[in-house]
């Protein structure tokens, strides 16, 4: 009896944003990895735009990163929102006018000399996967120099990973998904 040919399953692309993410991904507190009365709060916004610098009203975004010491969690439960836990996640739909905050605080370095920086997830209308990037602290300069990922990139594009302090000790990173100072994305390579 012949033998059927082995067929390799080759990965779908991820589904676009959808009408299933107003009710059935965020959740509540879902901006706050810390209360805004935590001592070493801060808050990270920015606004989400297309390639044509318009503001994408139906994105969402996700946020991985360390605490303030650098530590990586590893408690269960991402999505525990009790005040005392801080497991390093936030998930937040962007507003109409493309606006995004989470209340977080500023990432350690998870190695000595390393440059701290926050895990960026963005899902949007027209994207068949989402995109990743990071988003740097602007203030350990020599850090910041020494990072491998920002040394691979031409110093224009370095700056699209750099958030910006604010006054008010705020971080302020805006994403561009296309065109003029587009943000830099980072791709995986897939098993095979």
């Amino acid at each position: 009896m012949a033998q059927a040919p082995e067929l390799k399953l080759v990965p779908t692309p991820g589904q676009t944003i959808g009408p299933f993410y107003g009710y059935a991904l965020p959740f509540e507190k879902g901006n706050e990895l810390v209360n805004q009365a935590h001592p070493a709060a801060v808050r990270l916004h920015g606004v989400v735009y297309d390639g044509n610098g318009e503001v994408i009203p139906d994105s969402m975004l996700e946020i991985w990163q360390a605490d303030e010491h650098g530590n990586v969690a590893s408690a269960d439960g991402s999505l525990v929102r009790d005040g005392y836990t801080f497991t390093g996640f936030g998930r937040v739909p962007v507003d109409n006018v493309g606006h995004y905050t989470f209340t977080t605080v500023n990432p350690g370095p998870t190695e000595e000399g390393k440059a701290p920086f926050i895990m960026l997830t963005v899902f949007a209308r027209g994207l068949l996967n989402r995109l990743f990037t990071r988003i740097y602290l602007p203030e350990d300069t020599e850090a910041l120099a020494n990072d491998p990922l920002l040394a691979s990139l031409p110093e224009d594009r370095r700056k699209t990973l750099i958030a910006a302090r604010e006054e008010d000790g705020s971080l302020r990173f805006d994403i561009r998904l296309q065109g003029e100072d587009e943000t830099v994305f980072l791709s995986y390579p897939r098993e095979s």
